[in-house]
């Protein structure tokens, strides 16, 4: 039987350190929460302004102030909020991002599409590399390949004005502003010249699943990230037939996509003049990233 947030962690301002970890572990282990360890280390830490080496040298300090902070982030993550939306930021990549109501949680599996963007540049990382990032959200893909590869200009597209602005704010923070320009509006349509690398993680879930989605992100990630229409594609559909008179010669696509949709995402490409040449596995297996380039052109 599943506990009330409010009767699960018993904490106060003498409880030791390391006890009350302890005691957020079982508690969340009894929501049946996977990571409950990991989790309780994490939210310690974080209402205590403390890292994990400052945990382990004094675990028997009493919480003092911090008590009621730690009782609140417990009570947050009992109801599933994640980890990484109670503190407000998320590690990618080896970098700290910011992160709001109105951006995704950047997930493990997105670096997939950071490894396939990389391996297309290859040793050719001091080129000046043109990139363009579609529902840029966060700014988690644009500021990876930007610290990658670093003579490269990036611009990120997203319509939400919330997510535009924490973009700006962790390019900014990363030192990356000079080489980083963030558009609000509506995927291609505000867009011209041509891009070295176009990445996307479009919204790409079925309308109709997102109720089954576990509560981590039916309940806490934006539905505008999430949801792809009735089946999924609307996304792909409307950026795909822009995608050929934005790609300069030579230049690469990379999405992310959603399970089962690789040969309809294939299909859509191939109706707008580009070739799939690539698809890369996730860390579960599954289909995750499609790259494509330009088909080639007929010859006279």
């Amino acid at each position: 039987m599943r506990l009330r947030p409010d009767e699960a962690v018993d904490v106060g301002s003498s409880t030791p350190r390391d006890e009350a970890r302890r005691a957020l572990a079982r508690a969340f282990a009894a929501a049946e929460i996977e990571s409950a360890e990991l989790d309780a280390r994490v939210l310690l830490c974080a209402a205590l302004g403390i890292d994990h080496a400052g945990l382990i040298r004094d675990p028997d300090r009493p919480l003092g102030d911090a008590a009621a902070l730690v009782g609140a982030f417990a009570s947050r993550r009992l109801r599933r909020e994640p980890v990484s939306r109670i503190v407000g930021y998320k590690d990618f990549w080896g970098a700290r991002f910011e992160i709001n109501a109105a951006v995704l949680d950047p997930r493990p599996d997105t670096e997939t599409l950071i490894e396939a963007a990389l391996d297309h540049v290859g040793g050719d990382l001091g080129r000046d590399w043109r990139i363009l990032d579609l529902g840029v959200g966060s700014g988690a893909i644009l500021c990876t390949l930007l610290q990658c590869l670093p003579r490269s200009f990036g611009v990120g597209v997203d319509l939400s004005p919330t997510a535009c602005a924490i973009a700006r704010g962790n390019l900014e923070a990363l030192g990356l502003a000079s080489r980083g320009a963030i558009v609000c509006g509506d995927w291609t349509g505000s867009l011209r010249g041509r891009f070295d690398l176009i990445a996307s993680n479009p919204p790409y879930i079925a309308h109709g699943e997102i109720p089954s989605l576990g509560p981590e992100v039916r309940d806490y990630d934006p539905r505008l990230a999430l949801d792809g229409g009735e089946d999924g594609l609307a996304a792909y559909r409307e950026i795909i037939p822009a995608l050929a008179d934005l790609l300069a010669p030579g230049g690469v696509i990379a999405f992310e996509l959603g399970s089962g949709q690789r040969a309809a995402v294939d299909g859509l490409l191939r109706g707008a003049r580009l070739a799939a040449c690539e698809v890369r596995l996730d860390l579960a297996g599954h289909e995750r990233i499609i790259l494509a380039k330009a088909e080639p052109r007929a010859q006279p």
